[in-house]
């Protein structure tokens, strides 16, 4: 990865109020067209988050690629870990970031790097990580870009699994959810 980690200095910071919110309907469109995921920030530690959201989210389909320097060649639940996005191999359709906010930028400058030869389509920030900037760079490179979300829980939520274990998804409907992966 880059040596630049937070991105430019606080002088060119920028705001991006469209990333607020997101409307279900877009949170839908990239999960159902997403199929391989690389995971920036991968733990092989059960407890971490980002352990359960790619056991997840492999359980529904997808195809998650750790990245994760410290555990280059081992394997987490099943797929070979990559130093970074360079080494990754192709293709790959998003890049979830788990790492800080402050680490966002560095991730976006390497996706941006790679998105020819993966493929990339979709740079997506975990819960409380958000890098305007990071967004702004992928966004002009042609990315779509989501913030502050989990695809592990937006999935959930959307296809309206989370209301069966007591958790308010949202969604209120009498009508057959859409399935997101076919």
């Amino acid at each position: 990865m880059t040596e630049n980690v937070a991105g430019p200095s606080e002088s060119d910071l920028v705001y991006l109020p469209a990333h607020d919110r997101y409307h279900d309907d877009e949170i839908h469109s990239v999960l159902s067209s997403v199929n391989t995921i690389a995971m920036v920030g991968a733990s092989a530690l059960w407890r971490r988050p980002s352990y359960y959201a790619m056991n997840y989210l492999q359980k529904k389909g997808f195809r998650v690629i750790p990245i994760n320097p410290t555990r280059v060649g081992e394997q987490i639940l099943g797929e070979t870990v990559y130093a970074s996005l360079t080494d990754c191999p192709a293709p790959v359709d998003m890049v979830d970031v788990f790492q800080s906010s402050e680490r966002a930028y560095a991730v976006a400058e390497e996706a941006v790097a790679n998105k020819d030869r993966l493929g990339l389509r979709v740079l997506w920030m975990q819960l409380a990580v958000r890098n305007d900037r990071a967004a702004e760079l992928a966004e002009d490179a042609g990315f779509t870009v989501i913030m502050n979300r989990c695809p592990k829980i937006e999935f959930g939520r959307l296809s309206g699994e989370l209301s069966w274990a007591g958790i308010n998804s949202g969604v209120i409907s009498a009508k057959r959810l859409r399935p997101i992966r076919k």
